[in-house]
C-alpha cells in the first residue's frame, strides 16, 4: 500500500513540475534528464526495499496463541527479512471488544497486512475492513467463526489463514480408550467462543455414538469457570476440554479442581495438556503459525491473491501426556503417546 502511495505521489509530482513548465520557460534538457533519472532510481531503491507493516491482533496470552504468534513472525523474517517487515503486535488481554479497539487502530494506520490470532480477532478484523488482507491462525472452524452456510475451505474477499481444528472423532476415541470404564463425560467450555460450542457439540455427539452420557458444561468468562469445572468433576468420571483460549489461559484452576478430585482430563491442545490434563492429540502451534507467515509473505510480495487462498489446516496430530498428572493419577499410558517436554 505505502509502496503504491509512493508512486501515486510521485506522478502528481511530475505533473505539477509539467504545469510549471507551461507557465514558465521550460528548464534546459541537461538539467531535466538528470533529475529523472534520479527520481526513477529512487523508485526503484524504495520498491527494492520495501518495509511492511504487519499488525497482530493476539486475543489473549497462553502457550498455543503465544507459539502460534512466533512461529508467523520468524517464517515472515525468514522469507522477506529481518529489515523489511515491521510488526505492531498488541494483545486484547482476553477481550472480544479490546479486539476491536486493536483491530481498528491497524485501520487508521493502514497496515499493510493483519494477522488475527484466535477466532474473536479475527471477527473483529472480518468486521473492521474488507480492504486489507486478514489472515487469521489458531480459528478452529472459520465457516462458524464468520457464519459462512456450507463453507468449502476457500472464505473470499480479503479473509484466509489456518485452522488448528483436530480430529474430533479421535479425541473422542481418546477418552475411549484410555478410560475403558468411563460412563460420564463432562465437556467444558466458554459459552462466548464459537469455535469451542462447534467441537463440544460435534465430542459429544461422538461420545454419544460409542455408548457415554456426554453433558455440556459451559462458563461465561474466567470468572465462575472454577465453579463450573467443579460441578462438571462431580458429575463426572472424565473431563473434556476443547481448544478454547479461556480455558487454556485459565489451566492451573481447571488443575486445581480436578486433579485433587482425581478426575482425569482430555485437552483439545498441548498447552491446556501441559497444564492440567492427562493427554491430548495436538497439532505444533508454532508450526501453524510458521505457515501462517509463509501465506503472508505471498500475499505481501504479490505471489498470491488471498481471495483465492484455501485455509490450510495442520499436517499432523501427535498423541501427547502429561508425565505428571500421569504419575499422580495412576493413568496407564499407550506406547504410541508421547511425554510433553
Amino acid at each position: 500500500m505505502k509502496k503504491i502511495l509512493g508512486i501515486a505521489l510521485a506522478g502528481v509530482m511530475m505533473l505539477s513540475m509539467a504545469a510549471c513548465g507551461s507557465k514558465e520557460e521550460a528548464a534546459p534538457a541537461e538539467t531535466a534528464a538528470p533529475a529523472a533519472e534520479e527520481k526513477a532510481e529512487e523508485t526503484a531503491e524504495t520498491e527494492e526495499g520495501a518495509v511492511y507493516t504487519v499488525g497482530i491482533c493476539q486475543l489473549v496470552e497462553h502457550e498455543a496463541l503465544d507459539a502460534a504468534t512466533q512461529g508467523f513472525k520468524d517464517a515472515l523474517i525468514e522469507k522477506l527479512g529481518e529489515e523489511n517487515v515491521v510488526f505492531d503486535e498488541q494483545n486484547a488481554a482476553g477481550d472480544s471488544n479490546t479486539c476491536s479497539t486493536i483491530v481498528n487502530s491497524f485501520v487508521s494506520k493502514d497496515v499493510d497486512l493483519i494477522l488475527a490470532n484466535a477466532t474473536p480477532a479475527l471477527q473483529a478484523a472480518a468486521a473492521s475492513t474488507t480492504e486489507i488482507p486478514i489472515l487469521g491462525t489458531s480459528v478452529t472452524e472459520y465457516g462458524v467463526a464468520l457464519g459462512i452456510d456450507n463453507f468449502d475451505g476457500t472464505v473470499g474477499g480479503n479473509i484466509s489463514g489456518t485452522s488448528d481444528l483436530p480430529p474430533l472423532d479421535q479425541q473422542a476415541e481418546m477418552v475411549v480408550e484410555l478410560f475403558p470404564d468411563a460412563q460420564k463425560v463432562g465437556l467444558i467450555y466458554c459459552s462466548a467462543e464459537a469455535n469451542s460450542q462447534y467441537q463440544v457439540d460435534n465430542v459429544k455427539a461422538e461420545l454419544e455414538a460409542k455408548g457415554l452420557e456426554a453433558t455440556l458444561y459451559s462458563f461465561a468468562d474466567s470468572n465462575d469457570i472454577a465453579s463450573v469445572v467443579q460441578t462438571a468433576c462431580d458429575n463426572s468420571d472424565v473431563i473434556y476440554v476443547p481448544t478454547d483460549n479461556t480455558a487454556a489461559s485459565s489451566a492451573s484452576i481447571i488443575d486445581g479442581v480436578c486433579r485433587p478430585a482425581g478426575i482425569p482430563v482430555i485437552a483439545g491442545e498441548e498447552g491446556i495438556c501441559a497444564a492440567c490434563d492427562v493427554a491430548t492429540l495436538s497439532i505444533s502451534y508454532y508450526d501453524l503459525g510458521f505457515a501462517t507467515g509463509k501465506m503472508a509473505a505471498k500475499i505481501l510480495t504479490g505471489e498470491s491473491n488471498v481471495a483465492e487462498m484455501p485455509i490450510e489446516y495442520a499436517p499432523q496430530f501427535v498423541k501427547k501426556y502429561n508425565a505428571e498428572i500421569v504419575e499422580d493419577l495412576g493413568v496407564e499410558i499407550p506406547d504410541d503417546y508421547i511425554a510433553i517436554e
